[in-house]
């Protein structure tokens, strides 16, 4: 009877050890969280990190499900994270700061790209070599908004004023309207997109760094989440998968080119995304649930002083670790 016993208890044993992988993974499963995430524009080299992490099943692996939307309008997602319409968008650091110094139920859950892109650019020709030469220059710009806080920081560190540059909106022909010569500097051309565009186009372009010229860094882009409805364990766990991602292309940044483009290769594999994936490797966050919260405080000051804010908010509240 003992002998039949331990067998019984042998086998019980047994057939649970072969089931425990099958049971884990249906736990798993049955655990997993859907998340919304809606990018800040249509899909490019910026959004490495979110790609790789789909396309090699980084989130399935942290129990998650995300479904990634491309916006018909860019200036909509974070409003509809505010909204409960969607679980989490690409945004920026400064929209952020606007968006909660105006009331927008916001957080800022995660770092997607931590360093600035913008930049001052100009057709490096010779006519243009410091900001102190676009005295009396036509400036364009894509959208009218905080132009004179930024322009204006950049040009007085040079012992320029506002006033001494004509701003001119070219819409989204920032490229094209400063290789005409239509404009003598372009504000909001990209280090790792516009630069590479005119390359592309047969022109060099110079660029000066806001945060070389007094405007305080500050984080290119950030993931926001609705402040009074986000699942704080789904966001960690989003986070940690977005950190394999970016770990994997900085270890083997050619293979994961390869698997970037096969997202939608139609649309991404070309010479001008080739150029800008090499350009942004440097830029991805590292650690995309760290902040400095000392930084955030810095550029929402430059915001007050500035009055592109009414008032500068707290970033106890909009800052959440997790």
């Amino acid at each position: 009877m003992k002998r039949f016993t331990s067998k019984l208890f042998a086998l019980l044993a047994s057939s649970t050890l072969l089931l425990s992988p099958l049971l884990q993974a249906n736990q798993a499963q049955a655990k997993q969280t859907e998340l919304t995430l809606m990018l800040d524009w249509f899909v490019n080299p910026n959004h490495g990190p979110i790609v790789i992490a789909q396309e090699r099943g980084l989130f399935e692996a942290q129990g998650l499900k995300v479904t990634i939307q491309e916006p018909a309008d860019p200036s909509v997602p974070a409003k509809l994270v505010a909204a409960n319409k969607i679980d989490l968008a690409v945004s920026y650091q400064p929209t952020l700061t606007i968006d909660v110094a105006a009331g927008l139920p916001l957080i800022r859950s995660g770092t997607l790209i931590s360093t600035p892109l913008n930049t001052l650019m100009v057709i490096d020709n010779g006519k243009i070599n410091s900001v102190a030469d676009l005295k009396g220059k036509k400036v364009g710009i894509a959208i009218a908004g905080n132009e004179e806080a930024t322009i204006g920081t950049m040009l007085r560190s040079a012992g320029l004023q506002f006033s001494d540059v004509e701003i001119i909106n070219v819409g989204w022909a920032l490229s094209s309207s400063v290789a005409s010569g239509k404009v003598d500097a372009i504000w909001g051309g990209l280090r790792n997109f516009e630069t590479n565009q005119l390359a592309l186009e047969g022109f060099k372009a110079k660029a000066f760094f806001p945060e070389e010229h007094g405007v305080p860094a500050y984080d290119e882009l950030v993931f926001v989440a609705n402040a009074n409805s986000y699942d704080a364990e789904a966001l960690k766990r989003f986070n940690s998968a977005i950190e394999l991602a970016t770990q994997y292309i900085v270890n083997h940044p050619d293979q994961a080119w390869k698997e970037f483009i096969a997202y939608n290769p139609d649309t991404l594999d070309n010479e001008l995304n080739r150029r800008a994936w090499e350009d942004t490797l440097t830029r991805f966050a590292l650690r995309p649930a760290a902040v400095d919260r000392q930084r955030y405080d810095n550029y929402a000051e430059f915001m007050f002083e500035n009055k592109i804010i009414n008032s500068v908010p707290n970033s106890a509240k909009y800052l959440p670790t997790f």
